[in-house]
């Protein structure tokens, strides 16, 4: 019922028909006479009439939109929808890298490291489904059915294996899960700060991601009918976000974890280099909500060891910690560091890698 809701809402059309029938339902009153349906059905008719010229104002900023914003690069066919992928850069002997943001993000988050990159080799940005210039795709979104889609937009967009994925936050829980499935394709992961999914069932109780989770949705409601400032943007961000978010909670992670999760020794020898903070920058909120030293410390412990699960996946990981006084969002706080990690691993790979 919600993935159908948030189908339904991610699409920009939809606020038309739905201010109409509003509108009608209110007509529909006022044909009654009697003197309740009359106040009633004008009210109705009056909220039908203001959110249908707000969906109108809405289909025209996403048209405006896509006019001053084409994309930047190509729309490939993917199962039926289409998916952004963005290549610069020159294909050397050493394999291609391929970037994904954290959260729910457009490719272009990552735009300054990509940029950077490509000056010295091949470089890829990737829209995920709802996300830049990505058509949404089919609901639910899900990190299993983006890892499949991943690998099946480079293959469409003419990009060839071996790559390099790197990934932050929830970009690197599905480039590991890329990985997993289709170790054929790849030549090393850079996770930075990757999601821990142990983090997700057994952290201290927070209502944050559900709160996000709603936020998405209301603000893509808020977009149908055209009441929100700026440029107009897409329903269907907002709508992907909600639905593929469900997996971070306790119950959410329980249905998807078997498809989801990267075990230890999952990846085998394959070379991963994992990128973290030393401390918990950033993160004093978590230990404000502490209800003593002691449990502040445990919460502590318990964040910076989860953090370093993922060296369990292969043989062949390592650990390289972010420079001083940066936090989970370190590669737009150092994007010169990141960029140096994965081009040491691209330089290595060739004599190690077939």
């Amino acid at each position: 019922m919600a993935n159908s809701l948030l189908a339904a809402v991610s699409r920009d059309w939809l606020g038309v028909p739905v201010a109409l029938a509003v509108a009608g339902a209110g007509g529909g009153l006022l044909a009654v006479g009697a003197a309740w349906a009359a106040m009633v059905g004008a009210l109705v008719l009056a909220v039908g009439v203001l959110l249908a010229a707000g969906a109108v104002r809405h289909l025209v900023l996403v048209a405006r939109e896509a006019r001053v914003h084409p994309p930047p690069g190509r729309l490939v066919d993917v199962g039926g929808h289409r998916m952004h992928v963005l290549a610069e850069g020159r294909a050397g002997a050493g394999p291609t890298v391929v970037w994904m943001p954290g959260g729910h993000a457009p490719g272009e988050d990552l735009r300054e490291l990509h940029t950077l990159l490509s000056a010295r080799t091949r470089s890829v940005l990737v829209d995920r489904p709802g996300t830049g210039w990505s058509d949404v795709g089919p609901f639910p979104r899900t990190t299993a059915a983006e890892a499949a889609e991943l690998p099946a937009a480079l293959e469409a967009a003419g990009e060839r294996a071996p790559f390099v994925f790197v990934g932050h936050s929830f970009g690197g829980l599905l480039v590991a899960n890329v990985a997993r499935r289709r170790p054929d394709l790849v030549a090393g992961l850079v996770l930075l700060d990757p999601t821990p999914l142990e983090v997700i069932a057994f952290a201290p109780p927070s209502g944050r991601l559900a709160t996000m989770r709603r936020g998405f949705l209301l603000a893509a409601v808020r977009q149908l009918f055209g009441a929100h400032r700026g440029p107009g943007g897409r329903t269907g961000p907002g709508c992907a976000a909600a639905s593929i978010f469900a997996e971070l909670s306790p119950s959410g992670l329980a249905r998807v974890g078997w498809d989801t999760v990267v075990y230890d020794g999952d990846l085998g020898d394959l070379p991963l280099v994992l990128v973290i903070p030393r401390d918990l920058v950033g993160g004093e909120a978590v230990l404000a909500g502490a209800r003593d030293a002691d449990e502040a410390e445990r919460i502590s412990r318990f964040y910076l060891r989860s953090r370093v699960r993922y060296l369990a996946a292969s043989t062949a990981s390592r650990l390289v910690h972010t420079p001083e006084g940066t936090g989970h969002d370190f590669p737009h706080e150092a994007p010169e560091f990141v960029v140096g990690v994965v081009g040491d691993l691209v330089r290595e790979l060739p004599a190690i890698s077939p």
